[in-house]
């Protein structure tokens, strides 16, 4: 379908960086996958041609662009099933926070490293026992001179063994009312004393992607890593959650298409019977059942992007559109690896790690359940 957000010169970017996946990143996915890391030399890469953070003022080292163009690089990363490079993660959900809430002095140090790939970055929220209820962490930031002195532990963190970078969502007051109000977000440097890179959690999917836990123990962080102002934390990570979760979604649907396109290509050229598998009724209807409900994802999250870059507020609709997308491309998985029979479930088919990958889709920035609480709180009932 004809997508009214992008110009031409969008289209001759999207063609150079899919040149740039098929030359530098595809080829090394499945070493990559076995792996369980992305290695550094190619975010390198991406940084080095423009691929992180390109809406980034060029006086940062980006290229000033707008986010039409990061939106070209998830969707492309995400259709090549490149899902374990993590781009938009750091360049369109992380490094923001720094952009936004960040002094002069703090940009000038991170965000040229952010957009040349010397600085990854990975965000600490989520605790062993807090999930989704962020006015329950226990990770404490005491005040002492020039110091915080972190104390804690975060799970589940992306990019959690190669980051540079950190940002740590911490109580810095823990008696303050409502809870929320407490909360702080300070950076932290990798190979600061105290802060410690634990072990690699297996997953279901995102194999190539490194997901980690992290602890704090008596981490000594200057007060000058304070980003904003002192329990603004939770509004910061508030504020942020609407291109966070159009990101997610974004991703989604692209993996969505690409999931049905070589499914019907593989359907057309399998033969069961002395026919095509796609000709068969039942198999027909089913593709065509997925086509229809993709179409729909692809209108609703195309009037999400063109609202977010016009500035607009999308909130309810954007979190309408996390559950029911991501929803959505898990269908769309299930009945593509029925399609595909016992080459679906077979490693060597896309289709078995694109079915993998899309799981964590509807729980991480989050979970389905959470996107409905909150749409259901802002109709009124």
């Amino acid at each position: 379908m004809e997508r009214s957000i992008f110009k031409e010169e969008h289209v001759i970017f999207r063609d150079s960086f899919r040149k740039f996946l098929e030359r530098e990143i595809k080829p090394h996915l499945e070493r990559w996958e076995e792996e369980g890391i992305v290695p550094r030399e190619a975010w390198k890469k991406m940084g080095a041609n423009g691929y992180l953070c390109p809406w980034l003022e060029e006086c940062y080292g980006g290229m000033g662009a707008g986010f039409e163009y990061s939106v070209v690089i998830i969707e492309e990363l995400a259709r090549a099933g490149c899902s374990g490079l993590l781009a938009g993660l750091h360049s369109d959900i992380i490094v923001p926070y720094i952009h936004s809430y960040g002094t002069e002095e703090q940009k000038a140090r991170w965000l040229p490293g952010c957009a040349s790939g010397d600085v990854i970055t990975a965000v600490a929220m989520t605790e062993p026992d807090t999930g989704s209820d962020l006015a329950a962490i226990r990770t404490a930031a005491v005040r002492e001179g020039d110091h915080y002195v972190l104390n804690g532990q975060k799970t589940f963190i992306s990019l959690g063994l190669l980051n540079d970078l950190v940002i740590v969502a911490a109580k810095t007051d823990p008696r303050a009312v409502p809870p929320t109000k407490g909360v702080s977000l300070i950076c932290v440097e990798a190979g600061t004393p105290g802060y410690h890179k634990g072990r690699k959690l297996a997953k279901m999917g995102l194999h190539s992607q490194d997901t980690a836990e992290l602890s704090f123990e008596d981490c000594r962080v200057p007060a000058a890593n304070l980003l904003g102002k002192e329990g603004h934390g939770f509004y910061y990570l508030m504020q942020k959650l609407q291109q966070e979760r159009l990101v997610c979604s974004i991703m989604a649907q692209a993996m969505a298409e690409a999931m049905l396109e070589m499914t019907v290509d593989y359907c057309k050229r399998r033969t069961v019977f002395g026919q095509p598998v796609s000709s068969f009724q039942h198999n027909t209807f089913k593709i065509v059942e997925m086509a229809t409900e993709i179409e729909l994802g692809r209108t609703f999250t195309d009037a999400l992007i063109a609202d977010h870059i016009a500035g607009r507020e999308i909130v309810k609709r954007v979190s309408m559109a996390k559950a029911w997308v991501c929803e959505m491309a898990n269908r769309v998985a299930y009945h593509c690896v029925q399609l595909h029979g016992g080459y679906g479930y077979m490693e060597e088919y896309p289709i078995c790690r694109f079915a993998r990958d899309i799981r964590v889709f509807p729980i991480f920035a989050g979970t389905t359940e959470v996107m409905k609480v909150i749409v259901g709180r802002l109709m009124g009932l």
